[in-house]
This record gives structure tokens, C-alpha cells and sequence, in this order.
């Protein structure tokens, strides 16, 4: 195999394509970047068994044929490379050159034959939303994906689609983030919805690869696996198995109060709070809502912090803790200029969505306070 291209082609292909490297490979092969040169592309592949990520580049190739190169030492080594054109060449031992301008290095290589091919869903649900829309979604839910595995279907993100909308809702035992997109789909055989639970790592993986453009991205689901194709990459995961927590039971019916208040200025505050709670025992803020007043507090032995701001109060005055973290990570994915939060009482749910619409909502386990 032989074939010249663009460094910083190689270079962004590879920083795509490792990204489904494991940290913990279950075999020595899948450490490796698998390549394909056929005509005028060359394929980049990696996996880690689960998780697949494939991305075509241009490239001249004189000789057609494969290759299996360590991935991340690979990608390093096409980091440091002066730029311009490189020419890479694989001989019958599997060891490649790799020659750009004055820069010569050689690097051994794995059997080709022994890399796994990459398993894609041929026939199933398909369904096609632009880049951009659904990077927003899942950049503004995988905060709430469960990190740990004592409840595994948790650390995936539950997708729904029905005909005219898509959901992405995300859960970790005292976070609930769900956002939407309102676009028609063509959904097969007269089926009312599609649920899947795409694994976080995926979604998080996949964020970072999709495009700021309007262009489509195509995902193909069956029971076990989906396929995800934009521009010129590919990428396929198997799915969580079992039943996702039915999260509309956690909802709250109504509220006794409803707070509007400007979402800079809050958070800001809360910003401010949390520099002196992370100094604290439980990383805790306080907020108290009072006639036309929020009050943000925290402390902690090396002091304490206190910030007011207008609101708008509709209901009963209400007094609550929060961890900070949780609810500095729903307001930063927040763009509205006005923050509204519903309550029921100082030891329930606290909801956060638009004044008006259904776009998102996220709902945080407030902390029980003993005063």
C-alpha cells in the first residue's frame, strides 16, 4: 500500500477516528488505526469492539491495499510532521515509512486481516436530523448521564422520536435533562415513536465529530446497534439494552411556585456562591425567594458569600439548597434571558424550563437542609 495525501487531512481524520481508541483494549489489534486505500480515499477506522468510527480522506494512492498502524503513537507522530504533503508506504511485513519533506520515520504495524470489520445496521429505522441540532441536543443533556455502572441503562441517554418531534433525555438519580427538536420524521411501518439508549461515551464522542452546519446527519437503528453517517464519516455503536426509567412519572403535575429572574444575573451569583461552597463540607448553595427578591448564599469556614437579585414571584415565598455543581451545569446550558423555576416545597423537585414552550427541562433534587 502506498499513497500520498495533506498532513492536516491524515491529521484530522486521525483525531476523529481515535476517538473510539479504548483506554483498556480487549485486544492488542483494536490499539491499532486500521487503513484502506482504494482509489482516490483512503479510509481511516478504529474501534473498541463497541464503538466504531470511520472517516474517508483524499488522498493519491499508488498502490492499493491495507494496513493496521498503532493509533495513538500514529496520530502523534502525524502531530509533529512539518506539514505539506506526507507519503506513507506499507510493505508485506506490515511496517510503514512515512516520509514528509525532510522528516523520515518508520513505524511497525499489526496484520490487517486480523482487524475486526466494522459492523454497520443494514436495515432498520432510519431518520435524518441537521449536525448542528443534534450537537446542541446532546451538548445540552450528557452533563446528566449517570457515570457510574450500578445502573448501566442510566449511563446511556434515552433518544425518542415520533412524528413530528425528537427527545434526548438524560437521568443520574438527581439530575433530569431533557431537550427537543420539532421537526417532522418519517418514521417506517406506521410506528408511533422510536426509543433507543445510545451509551453517553458515544454521545459524547459524537458531539465532538459533528459539524456546526445545517447538513444532515443520518442515524439507522435496529434492536442492538446504530448507525450514525455525516460528511464523510461513519460511525456505529451497539445500544444499551433494557427499559429506561419511565421519567414523565418524575414530573411534577403542578407548582405552588413559580420564580422568574434574569438568567446572566443568577448566574453570575450562583457562580459567585459556588467559589466559597466548594470550600464548604457539601458544596452547597442556598436560595430564598421572597416577595420580589432572590437571595443566593453559601459558606464555608474561610467565609461566606451573599447575593441579591429581582424576581419575579409568583406563590408561596419558598427557601432551598442545592448542590452547586448540579445546578451550575443545567443554567450554563440555558440561553434564555429570563430563568424560570417551579417548585413545590423546599425537600421536591425543582423544574427549570422556558417561561414558555416546551424546548427543555431539566429537573434537580434540591439537598435537605437541617437548620
Amino acid at each position: 500500500m502506498q499513497f500520498t495525501t495533506n498532513v492536516q487531512l491524515l491529521l484530522d481524520g486521525l483525531n476523529t477516528v481515535t476517538r473510539a481508541l479504548s483506554a483498556r483494549p480487549t485486544k492488542q489489534i483494536l490499539e491499532g488505526v486500521h487503513l484502506s486505500a482504494v482509489g482516490e480515499h483512503v479510509k481511516l477506522t478504529c474501534s473498541d469492539g463497541n464503538l466504531s468510527i470511520e472517516m474517508s480522506i483524499l488522498a493519491d494512492v499508488k498502490e492499493e491495499g491495507t494496513a493496521v498502524l498503532p493509533g495513538r503513537l500514529f496520530t502523534e507522530l502525524s502531530r509533529k510532521l512539518p506539514g505539506g504533503e506526507v507519503t506513507i508506504r506499507v510493505g508485506e511485513n506490515h511496517a510503514a515509512s512515512i516520509r514528509c519533506l525532510s522528516s523520515k520515520s518508520n513505524l511497525a504495524g499489526m496484520n490487517p486481516t486480523d482487524y475486526p470489520e466494522m459492523a454497520r445496521v443494514a436495515e432498520g429505522t432510519t431518520v435524518r436530523i441537521p449536525q448542528d441540532k443534534l450537537k446542541e441536543m446532546i451538548s445540552r443533556v450528557v452533563f446528566a448521564i449517570a457515570t457510574e455502572d450500578n445502573r448501566q441503562i442510566l449511563t446511556g441517554c434515552l433518544l425518542e422520536i415520533e412524528p413530528t418531534e425528537a427527545r434526548l433525555v438524560a437521568l443520574d438519580g438527581f439530575r433530569l435533562a431533557i431537550q427537543k427538536a420539532v421537526m417532522p420524521f418519517e418514521l417506517p411501518g406506521g410506528k408511533e415513536n422510536v426509543r433507543v439508549v445510545i451509551p453517553g461515551r458515544v454521545l459524547n464522542e459524537m458531539s465532538k465529530v459533528l459539524g456546526d452546519t445545517d447538513e444532515y446527519c443520518t442515524l439507522v437503528f435496529d434492536q442492538s446497534r446504530m448507525t450514525a453517517s455525516f460528511g464523510t464519516t461513519t460511525l456505529s455503536t451497539v445500544l444499551l439494552t433494557g427499559e429506561y426509567i419511565d421519567y414523565r412519572k418524575i414530573l411534577p403535575a403542578s407548582f405552588r411556585t413559580t420564580a422568574l429572574a434574569d438568567r446572566v444575573g443568577v448566574q453570575n451569583a450562583i457562580d459567585r456562591a459556588s467559589l466559597m461552597a466548594r470550600e464548604g463540607k457539601n458544596n452547597l448553595i442556598r436560595m430564598s425567594f421572597s416577595g420580589d427578591t432572590l437571595t443566593i448564599s453559601s459558606n464555608a469556614e474561610l467565609g461566606d458569600v451573599l447575593e441579591e437579585l429581582e424576581t419575579e414571584l409568583t406563590g408561596d415565598p419558598i427557601e432551598i439548597a442545592f448542590n452547586a455543581k448540579y445546578i451550575t451545569d443545567v443554567i450554563r446550558n440555558i440561553t434564555d434571558e429570563k430563568l424560570c423555576m417551579r417548585f413545590n416545597s423546599n425537600v421536591s423537585p425543582c423544574v427549570i424550563a422556558p417561561q414558555e414552550g416546551e424546548d427543555y427541562l431539566y429537573l434537580i433534587l434540591p439537598v435537605r437542609v437541617f437548620t
